[in-house]
């Protein structure tokens, strides 16, 4: 059987789940990706949300651009997989690190191709908003990460340092990713 996904905007609904979510990255140890920062607001799942409906229409800044941020939701069993951050615009320094888009799918359902579908969603929303390609990084060692980027057609533009660390900044034309890559339609509700 094939498992079927959407996206969701986060609400007061799904505050346990999204604690869940956080507490479970915590169990294995691992970084909260493409959360919107929710991970900072455990404490307060309220101001999280207030933080989102801000930054939906906010205006840039060299601290903050406009964003939205979905929880990916398997159909079967309603749970939070995955979680995708778009930044609807870029400063100067998301343009150097980070891009438009951040995602992550939980530590105990990684590695079924679940960040493809995650992904694909997102392109979809970013051409909603007009968005005719999207920047996007990792750090080298997240093979998972740019493997999914290059799954969708992402072009590599460069590996950069930063901080000691290295870096993999792609960029995916989201119209041609969506045409090219349709097989990931059939995993959306």
């Amino acid at each position: 059987m094939i498992e079927k996904f959407y996206l969701e905007e986060p609400s007061l609904l799904r505050k346990q789940d999204a604690l869940d979510y956080i507490t479970e990255h915590r169990q294995y140890n691992s970084q909260i990706n493409g959360s919107g920062s929710l991970h900072r607001y455990g404490d307060d799942y309220e101001a999280w949300l207030k933080k989102l409906e801000f930054q939906k229409n906010c205006e840039s800044t060299d601290q903050l651009v406009p964003a939205v941020t979905y929880f990916l939701i398997r159909e079967s069993d309603h749970k939070i997989i995955g979680m995708i951050n778009i930044r609807l615009k870029l400063n100067e320094a998301l343009k150097r690190k980070g891009g438009h888009i951040g995602y992550g799918i939980r530590p105990t359902e990684r590695q079924k191709g679940y960040n493809k579908v995650n992904l694909y969603l997102g392109l979809q929303i970013c051409e909603k908003y007009g968005m005719d390609s999207v920047l996007l990084d990792s750090e080298i060692h997240n093979i998972a990460s740019w493997k999914t980027m290059e799954s969708l057609g992402g072009e590599r533009m460069k590996t950069y340092e930063e901080a000691g660390k290295q870096y993999v900044k792609y960029r995916i034309s989201v119209k041609k990713s969506l045409e090219e890559h349709s097989q990931y339609a059939s995993q959306i509700v």
